[in-house]
């Protein structure tokens, strides 16, 4: 579902854009023999846009990801039209933002749509990415050859989000557990030492485990997981 809102979110922007702007362009550059493109949605005087639908949560906390993407449209531009970008920008649309938060919270987002700065790097640090990027696909090229085991993706890249522990109070043994947690921890035993410390009276807590996922496999985010050892191990 969250595809199609943000397909939907997508070709909203691009039917409203003005024609001192070039959108959704495709560019190629060769290096090392391999083939680089990307589909930048909107490129403007000072560089590229990439539109997000997306989470509170990611526009709260920066993600990597990101910073990487948008440097490599920022790459894209500068070798295949010799263009320099002086800005990075993300169109961030929030699925999950709460007018009610927003006025309650300072950092939280003031409104549902915003535009982010995104870091820019030096050529130089856009050039090594880039560099470091191909040499992983011919080590992954040549580890398939050879039939070895393909390297690992990392929990960054898998969009891991680890099993935590809530603690959740109840009026009653019997009673159903209120709804927001109390607190939550990495680990089970911190968990039971909240518990175990907590002097409340008539009160009682239950843990509820909230088993992780590797977000990026398990909700067919990646397009080819059924190919891949590493996700079929942890089925």
């Amino acid at each position: 579902m969250w595809s199609v809102l943000g397909t939907a979110v997508h070709k909203v922007f691009e039917d409203h854009t003005g024609d001192d702007v070039i959108s959704e362009e495709r560019l190629f550059v060769e290096l090392d023999g391999w083939v680089i493109s990307g589909a930048i949605d909107l490129q403007d005087s000072e560089g590229p846009i990439d539109y997000k639908c997306t989470s509170v949560w990611s526009v709260i906390h920066d993600k990597i990801e990101w910073e990487n993407q948008l440097n490599a449209y920022a790459w894209l531009m500068r070798h295949a039209k010799n263009r320099i970008s002086k800005r990075l920008r993300i169109v961030a649309v929030m699925r999950d933002w709460n007018r009610r938060e927003s006025q309650n919270n300072e950092s939280y987002p003031p409104a549902p749509i915003q535009t982010l700065d995104i870091k820019m790097w030096t050529d130089d640090q856009q050039d090594q990415y880039m560099q470091n990027r191909i040499g992983l696909h011919q080590y992954a090229e040549q580890a398939s050859f050879a039939e070895e085991k393909l390297p690992l993706c990392t929990d960054a890249e898998r969009w891991t989000r680890p099993t935590t522990y809530a603690i959740k109070k109840r009026a009653t043994p019997k009673s159903k557990p209120a709804k927001k947690a109390l607190r939550v921890f990495k680990t089970m035993e911190d968990a039971e030492k909240f518990i175990s410390e907590r002097h409340d009276n008539g009160v009682y807590h239950e843990i509820e485990t909230r088993k992780g996922l590797h977000t990026r496999c398990d909700q067919d985010w990646c397009r080819v997981a059924e190919f891949c050892e590493q996700w079929k191990d942890n089925q």
